[in-house]
């Protein structure tokens, strides 16, 4: 096939490459600040480009500086990158670009959103296919969420689908999008996709994440379920710890504080001190201290979980009075180590003595 050239504005014929990364160029000069009427004109064209990429990197832009002037040509470029899908958008470069900006344009016509949830898009990678459009359904789970013409148990009805996605990504952004939704159905989808116990963990943390986030809910019923699955295999017992945390409430503050308590291997020990100091509340930090004086041996791990997440001198203070109390020296050890000694500590150290 013979390679058309570009007409430059000398009208000296271009080669098709120097064409594109001319146009690049310009576009990646917009992504800074928000087009001038030239520069919308500029992202228009590349909007009928032909080319993926460019497409791409145009509806950056128009997403990124919310140009809702560009909505209709982000919707035709999102249409035509349907067609022979593999040849003309590899990867799903155009298409989850131009998803993202339809979101930020605010468009709400649920039928578009749709469209992208059901496409799949098989390429060929070695030794067979491999589905490039996990991000593009994704997106669009989410997307149909803030689509008034749906209601609640029509949109749930839809979430269904992508709750049963093979790939994991899409049955995350579901649970999420569930989530948004609210209410007793939402509630109760959301905990029996958690009680069959039969998903991968990044999922369920999502699923738990939902269940705990949501308004109007139950909160001790919902603290209560994911609670129950600190007993579980390592990497749902970790989801739920996390999940747990970001509620920063007292029950599920309680709820860290008793499994860690039971106690744990190394690893899900460390897992539940950094969970009880994500929580933020000052119960969490108190029981740290505890066992920075009172247990040597898992003194190191509340150290590095503290040391994570503050490290303000106050706290260092604070942690070091409980290591002066413990008196052991291999929690000195470890508190040097994740707490090293900054030039103001040495400061107010020589102002103190």
């Amino acid at each position: 096939m013979m390679v058309k050239a570009a007409i430059g504005r000398t009208g000296v014929p271009m080669p098709v490459h120097r064409s594109f990364e001319r146009e690049l160029a310009q576009l990646e000069a917009l992504s800074g600040h928000a087009p001038d009427a030239d520069g919308i004109e500029r992202v228009r064209r590349a909007l009928a480009s032909e080319n993926n990429y460019l497409v791409a990197k145009a509806a950056g832009i128009a997403a990124g500086h919310a140009v809702k002037v560009l909505l209709p040509q982000v919707l035709s470029a999102f249409d035509r990158f349907f067609v022979d899908p593999v040849k003309n958008d590899p990867q799903c470069w155009a298409k989850n670009a131009l998803a993202k900006a339809l979101v930020k344009l605010e468009c709400r016509d649920a039928t578009v959103y749709l469209r992208g949830l059901r496409h799949t898009q098989e390429e060929p990678v070695w030794g067979g296919h491999s589905d490039t459009a996990g991000a593009l359904r994704g997106a669009c789970t989410h997307a149909l969420v803030a689509c008034g013409e749906l209601s609640d148990t029509a949109l749930l009805n839809i979430l269904l689908e992508p709750l049963l996605d093979r790939n994991k990504t899409v049955r995350m952004e579901a649970a999420r999008a569930i989530g948004q939704v609210g209410g007793v159905s939402a509630t109760l989808l959301l905990k029996l996709r958690v009680l069959l116990r039969k998903e991968e963990p990044e999922v369920l943390g999502a699923c738990f994440s939902a269940l705990l986030g949501m308004e109007h809910n139950d909160k001790l019923d919902a603290i209560s379920l994911v609670s129950d699955f600190l007993d579980d295999g390592e990497e749902a017992a970790a989801e739920a710890a996390f999940a747990l945390a970001e509620t920063h409430e007292p029950a599920a503050l309680s709820a860290l504080i008793d499994r860690r308590r039971k106690g744990a291997d190394a690893w899900f020990g460390s897992v539940l001190d950094q969970a009880i100091v994500l929580s933020r509340m000052p119960e969490g930090m108190d029981f740290l201290l505890g066992v920075i004086e009172k247990d040597a041996r898992q003194a190191a791990s509340a150290l590095e979980a503290i040391s994570r997440v503050h490290s303000s001198s106050e706290v260092r203070a604070r942690v070091a009075q409980s290591v002066a109390k413990g008196r052991n020296e291999r929690v000195q050890l470890a508190f040097r180590q994740y707490f090293p000694e900054t030039g103001q500590d040495r400061a107010t150290g020589a102002k103190q003595g």
